[in-house]
């Protein structure tokens, strides 16, 4: 049975058996295109001993070698492209704040491949060319807003492009344009909710229906949290730099914990994150992708460091494609705390699921008398907070000792007003790490 929109379904609802003659037939080609092209994987391809010729079913994917963010940085920025730089029509980067940024070209083909990708991912959400979907991302190197407002566009949408921050401006055109559909990260779209109620802005009555949220990871929490406060349709999306961008996977209204992969345009594996031995369907691992039809940049068994679970089940929706969990952790997130590995997500799991605890915090991290520190800043929602001193002691008290069966280690826990905590029209910067390196 067949479920809301598709943008091309005659490929999203493709038998699986056809899904994968087009994956080995793309796979042969792009293996030939890097190998000819790009004197990176031919080297690589030297040391192993192999040629596109040993590439004959799907499964010799694992022939190749792996690239990763060192090979892009070691190849920064054009060390890696296949096609000459006339025909390169787009750059993108990524924000490049641990040192040289990633940088990926795009070719016109390129460019066309990834609105494609996008439009499925939009009208997976019930989006249609009837909507107006206003844009809160930036437009500049970050490949969130020019991927989602192409890919929109090439759905048939009224396109706003109103860009980031500004806030009071976003909530006049959603009254005045009557806006359908907002594209920004989660924890905007939660200050667009606080900025808007203190002005009295009726969100409940508001004309947008559906959030487009990405660019960082939306916890169950905030997800409920903003469906709550905003009177809509809340859903993500999987993409990345290195890979395009948004577009390699979406959430359905099926299957709201997944993300269709568009599997005619990226070959999936789940390898081991330690071994890169390849595991099983339904096993957690770490997502390796395998761009199929790309031109400007080829990347092959790209490691993503994301921690996720693969199923090639039938989906109510009526899609074929196979479908991830939603990424929650990344290996490279992992922050070690005298000898103890912590990710993140685990400070978010805990925090989400204690009563009066809004969905903003920071984990900053310090060396005290040589001996590593962790404080875990904590705000509070407007009726959890007190001005007694013994009863906000008594809820520290409360979320240290949740936090310490979690973590195994005990953090300082900083409890904070309402909107102390610094908000981000970008990505929302979770981490800080104040340690000395040795």
């Amino acid at each position: 049975m067949q479920q809301g929109n598709f943008f091309q379904p005659e490929i999203e609802t493709a038998p699986r058996a056809r899904i994968r003659e087009i994956q080995l037939e793309k796979l042969r080609k792009q293996v030939a295109w890097a190998y000819d092209r790009v004197p990176w994987y031919r080297e690589r391809f030297g040391e192993l001993g192999i040629t596109p010729a040993d590439i004959r079913a799907l499964e010799d994917v694992r022939k190749l070698p792996f690239t990763d963010k060192k090979v892009l940085r070691d190849t920064y920025p054009y060390g890696l492209a296949a096609v000459p730089l006339d025909d390169i029509v787009r750059l993108h980067a990524s924000s490049g704040t641990t040192g040289k940024p990633i940088v990926i070209g795009y070719t016109r083909h390129d460019l066309d491949v990834w609105s494609d990708c996008v439009a499925r991912l939009v009208a997976m959400t019930g989006i249609t060319r009837a909507d107006r979907v206003q844009m809160a991302f930036g437009y500049g190197m970050f490949t969130g807003g020019f991927g989602l407002h192409y890919g929109c566009e090439k759905l048939g949408c009224m396109m706003v492009p109103a860009g980031s921050g500004n806030t009071e401006r976003h909530l006049m055109m959603i009254e005045d344009y009557k806006t359908t559909v907002l594209i920004s990260t989660p924890s905007y779209a939660l200050h667009m909710c606080e900025v808007g109620e203190a002005l009295g802005f009726d969100w409940k009555a508001s004309s947008l229906r559906v959030g487009l949220f990405g660019g960082e990871p939306c916890t169950p929490g905030m997800k409920r949290e903003i469906e709550a406060r905003m009177h809509i349709l809340c859903t993500d999306n999987y993409g990345l730099t290195e890979v395009n961008g948004p577009g390699v996977g979406g959430e359905c209204l099926a299957a709201r914990t997944q993300q269709h992969i568009a599997e005619d345009h990226f070959l999936w594996e789940i390898v081991d994150p330690e071994s890169g031995e390849p595991l099983p369907e339904g096993a957690e691992g770490e997502l390796v992708l395998t761009l199929l039809d790309k031109e400007a940049f080829p990347m092959l068994r790209y490691r993503t460091h994301d921690l996720t679970r693969v199923t090639t089940e039938p989906c109510a929706c009526g899609r074929t494609h196979a479908r991830m969990d939603k990424v929650r952790v990344r290996t490279d997130d992992m922050l070690i705390v005298r000898g103890t590995n912590i990710f993140p997500s685990q400070v978010e799991d805990v925090l989400q699921s204690i009563e009066g605890v809004a969905p903003h915090y920071r984990i900053v991290l310090d060396n005290e008398a040589g001996l590593d520190r962790i404080t875990i800043m904590v705000e509070l929602k407007p009726d959890a907070f007190s001005d007694s001193f013994e009863h906000l002691d008594h809820f520290r008290h409360h979320v240290v000792d949740r936090l310490r069966q979690k973590l195994l280690i005990t953090p300082v826990v900083k409890l904070v007003e309402p909107g102390r905590i610094e908000r981000s029209v970008g990505k929302s910067k979770r981490v800080e790490d104040n340690r000395v390196k040795s």
